[in-house]
C-alpha cells in the first residue's frame, strides 16, 4: 500500500509540472496587455506603461517569466493580484470554502437522486419506473443550469418568498441563513451531475446484475435486496466512485455561470472577474489550484477502489 502511495504521488509531480506549463503558457496568448488595463487613465503614456511591466516583470522573456513564478509558487507565494495587491493566496482561501460548499452540497443532491434513481432503473428494467428514472435524467442534462437557476429564483424568491434571491452567508456565520442561500444554486448545479451518476449507476448496475456471482447469490437463495445491495451494487459503485471524483471537481471549477446568477462570491466570480481584468496572478493561482483538487479527488477516488473491492489491493 505505501508503496503504491508513493508510486501514485511520483505520477502526481509530473502532471502537475506540466499542467503548470500549460496555465502559463496558455495565459500568455490571451488578448490584451494588463499593463493598459492597470494604466487606467494614463493607458497612453509610454514611460507609465514601461514602468508597470517593469515592476510586473512582464519586459523579461516568457520561458523566464515561467520560472520566477514557478519558483515561488513551490514555496506556497502564488503572488500577489494586480488588480486590488492582495496575495493570491488569500483569494483563494477566501474564496475555497464558498465554491467547496456550494459543491459539496450539490454533490449530496446528486448522490440522494442520481444513485437510488440508478438502481431503481436497473433492477425494474424496462417498467414505467424505468422509463421514469430515464425520463427525469433526460431532463437534468438537457436543462440548462442558467435556465434552471432563474426559474427557481421567480418561483421561490418571487412568487413564493421562501428563499432570498442571490447572496451569500458563510456557513459558521449563520447556518440557517447559509442554507437558504445556498440549496438553490446547489440544486441546480446537483441536477446535471445526479443524471450523469443515474445513468452511470444504471449501466454499471445492469452490468453486474448480469454476472455469475449473482446468479450463484440468487440460486443460494438470498433475498433479492441481499443480492442486489450486497452482491450487485458493491461492484457496480466502482466505475461510479470514478466519475463521482471527476464530477465533484468539475462542481469545483464549472460552478461560474450559476455563481454569477445567485451572486456566490466563489471561485467562479473569481476567475471570471481576473480573466476580464486581465489579473494574471489570480487566473494562474485558480487554475493551478483547481488543477491540484482534480488530482487529489482521483488519489481518493483511488483509495476508495480499494476500500470497496479489496481485491483491487493485491492487483
Amino acid at each position: 500500500m505505501g508503496i503504491w502511495l508513493l508510486r501514485r504521488v511520483g505520477q502526481v509531480i509530473p502532471t502537475l509540472l506540466i499542467l503548470s506549463i500549460l496555465i502559463f503558457g496558455l495565459q500568455q496568448l490571451m488578448p490584451g496587455d494588463p499593463a493598459v488595463i492597470l494604466a487606467g487613465e494614463e493607458r497612453g503614456d509610454p514611460a507609465v506603461l514601461a514602468q508597470i511591466r517593469a515592476e510586473l516583470g512582464l519586459d523579461r522573456p516568457v520561458h523566464e517569466q515561467y520560472v520566477i513564478w514557478m519558483s515561488k509558487v513551490l514555496t506556497g507565494d502564488f503572488g500577489f493580484s494586480w488588480r486590488i495587491r492582495v496575495p493570491v493566496s488569500e483569494l483563494i482561501l477566501a474564496k475555497l470554502p464558498v465554491t467547496f460548499q456550494l459543491a459539496s452540497m450539490a454533490f449530496v443532491i446528486a448522490i440522494l437522486i442520481g444513485v437510488p434513481l440508478g438502481i431503481l432503473s436497473a433492477v425494474r428494467k424496462d417498467t414505467p419506473a424505468d422509463w421514469a428514472a430515464n425520463g427525469v435524467a433526460l431532463f437534468g442534462i438537457s436543462t440548462p443550469n442558467f435556465w434552471l437557476g432563474i426559474m427557481m429564483i421567480l418561483l421561490f424568491s418571487v412568487e413564493l418568498g421562501w428563499l432570498p434571491p442571490s447572496g451569500y452567508v458563510p456557513l459558521f456565520e449563520d447556518p440557517a441563513q447559509s442554507l437558504a442561500t445556498t440549496i438553490m444554486p446547489a440544486f441546480v448545479l446537483g441536477t446535471g451531475v445526479a443524471s450523469v451518476l443515474m445513468r452511470h449507476t444504471r449501466a454499471a448496475m445492469l452490468t453486474a446484475l448480469s454476472q455469475d456471482y449473482v446468479r450463484t447469490a440468487r440460486a443460494k437463495g438470498l433475498r433479492e435486496r441481499v443480492v442486489v445491495w450486497k452482491h450487485a451494487l458493491r461492484n457496480a459503485l466502482i466505475p461510479v466512485v470514478t466519475l463521482g471524483a471527476i464530477e465533484f471537481g468539475r462542481l469545483l471549477a464549472g460552478a461560474v455561470l450559476t455563481e454569477q446568477i445567485f451572486t456566490i462570491p466563489g471561485f467562479g466570480k473569481l476567475i471570471v472577474d481576473a480573466v476580464f481584468n486581465r489579473d494574471y496572478p489570480v487566473v494562474q493561482g485558480v487554475v493551478l489550484a483547481t488543477a491540484l483538487i482534480f488530482v487529489v479527488l482521483s488519489l481518493i477516488a483511488d483509495l476508495l477502489y480499494m476500500a470497496i473491492n479489496p481485491r483491487l489491493r493485491n492487483a
